[in-house]
């Protein structure tokens, strides 16, 4: 999904960017699901709904005005919270193998890190591209699979289809997250470079 440019800047107070809003306010709720009141299917319900409601901001911005330049920048923060905040929290549970959420942790400290890197050096915004928000959302559906993977008995008939549709979500969401960060390198040089024009200032990367 690319995001459309903002023809008219509605400020903070829209429907997307309260939907961002309320998917920050979550990642302590989808915390205590898990570790406060053990309810794992609660809280990979929340983490699935937390991530199929990326998209639907999206999708209300485009259709109904709703674009401003606050949410350009909000909404890609609250991707990259809740990616850290779920995989870091999984991990520490022991529901998700090491090396991926080693891997989406990484990339998104390191996007991070940039993106705060080039809005210190001024260079122009990077839209959010669909490749990055496409690996976002398999990510989003994979982590609840694997703590949904750790209920029940080897065994139960849904388990061998969840594991499948869970592996095929994390390869698939790292490699486009991957994707989306190589490509992130030429667009940062140009953004670098056209820095210079204040109208163009600010800065906001997935």
């Amino acid at each position: 999904m690319v995001v459309p440019e903002v023809t008219h800047d509605r400020g903070l107070w829209t429907v997307p960017n309260a939907i961002s809003l309320a998917r920050l306010a979550c990642v302590p709720v989808f915390a205590w699901l898990l570790v406060g009141a053990d309810r794992p299917v609660a809280a990979a319900a929340l983490l699935g709904v937390l991530g199929a409601s990326d998209w639907v901001d999206g999708w209300i911005a485009r259709h109904f005005d709703q674009g401003s330049e606050v949410g350009k920048v909000l909404d890609p923060v609250a991707d990259r919270v809740l990616l850290i905040a779920g995989a870091g929290i999984l991990l520490l549970d022991g529901r998700v193998p090491v090396w991926v959420a080693a891997a989406v942790v990484v990339r998104e400290v390191i996007i991070s890190l940039a993106t705060l890197g080039l809005a210190f050096a001024r260079a122009r915004r990077i839209d959010v591209q669909w490749v990055g928000k496409a690996g976002t959302l398999a990510l989003m559906f994979a982590l609840p699979g694997f703590l949904l993977l750790d209920l029940g008995s080897t065994g139960d008939w849904w388990r061998a289809p969840l594991a499948v549709a869970t592996w095929a979500f994390t390869l698939g969401g790292l490699a486009l997250s991957y994707y989306a960060a190589a490509r992130y390198v030429p667009l940062a040089r140009d953004a670098l470079g056209a820095g210079r024009d204040p109208a163009n200032r600010g800065v906001g990367a997935r």
